[in-house]
């Protein structure tokens, strides 16, 4: 499904939910911790984005449902006492080496690990974005450095099995100075790019990526680790599902993005280092 596939489920499972309440918009928002206008929002047919990650859990808790229904990953309802299990929270505090995130990247060394970034990916970063990007996002730069190393170190160890999918219009985008790029010189812009492709040379082929047409396919950013677990990216945190058929549909659907990657990981180096 594509985000308004999902926005659309969301919207039709929240309005299930509201009807079986039996109480009203404004009793129904108080309870699950947002305002009545905003819960008008998510059920205008217009809503094409979801709702914060801590609405998403306060409504799966207060009504008895999982978060896998709700998002329409799955057409089980589930309890609500199954979703503390199935979902953890990284907030990321702390060190890499601290977080959940590299506790999730150890357990699962010797399996295939698959990414879909919400960038230029972490590892694959200079010093010099990492900075400039800290600029703009507030983030911790010092712990971003930290976190490149150890994901550079995690993937030269010869059980690692890493694959990643992103739009090639993102390289584009990044090569042209647009968007969230602009005030990023060129220089160093091109330093990036001969930077990106020597680490995809020198890491393949533990570690592979592929680029796919944006414009026919979407994605939220996530990583899945092996069959245990899928992370989707929120922004300041992970919203973790860990139930085996959601890590099987997000698998599906990464594999699908694969298939139809225009630039394959043998092309990635190439591709990137035309633009340097």
């Amino acid at each position: 499904m594509d985000k308004r596939d999902i926005a659309e489920t969301f919207r039709t499972r929240l309005t299930t939910l509201v009807g079986r309440s039996g109480e009203n918009q404004s009793a129904f928002a108080a309870r699950i911790g947002i305002d009545r206008s905003a819960l008008s929002q998510l059920l205008a047919g217009s809503a094409t984005r979801l709702p914060r990650a801590e609405t998403l859990i306060n409504i799966a808790l207060r009504h008895s449902v999982s978060l896998d229904w709700l998002l329409g990953i799955s057409q089980d309802e589930g309890l609500g006492s199954e979703i503390r299990e199935s979902l953890e929270i990284e907030e990321g505090a702390g060190g890499f080496d601290r977080t959940l995130l590299a506790k999730w990247h150890a357990e699962a060394a010797g399996t295939k690990i698959r990414y879909v970034p919400a960038g230029i990916p972490d590892l694959l970063r200079t010093d010099a974005l990492i900075d400039y990007e800290a600029g703009i996002t507030r983030r911790d730069a010092e712990a971003q450095h930290d976190e490149k190393q150890y994901r550079i170190d995690y993937n030269r160890r010869p059980e690692t099995d890493m694959e990643v999918c992103m739009p090639r219009h993102t390289l584009e985008i990044f090569a042209r100075g647009l968007g969230v790029w602009s005030g990023f010189p060129e220089e160093q812009r091109k330093a990036q790019l001969a930077h990106m492709a020597r680490l995809l040379d020198d890491l393949y082929p533990g570690f592979r990526l592929y680029l796919y047409d944006g414009r026919q396919r979407y994605s939220v950013p996530y990583t899945i680790f092996g069959q245990l677990r899928a992370a989707i990216y929120m922004g300041d945190m992970y919203v973790v599902l860990n139930a085996t058929e959601t890590v099987r549909t997000l698998t599906r659907h990464f594999d699908n993005l694969i298939r139809a990657a225009e630039i394959n990981a043998h092309e990635a180096a190439g591709f990137a280092r035309a633009f340097s």
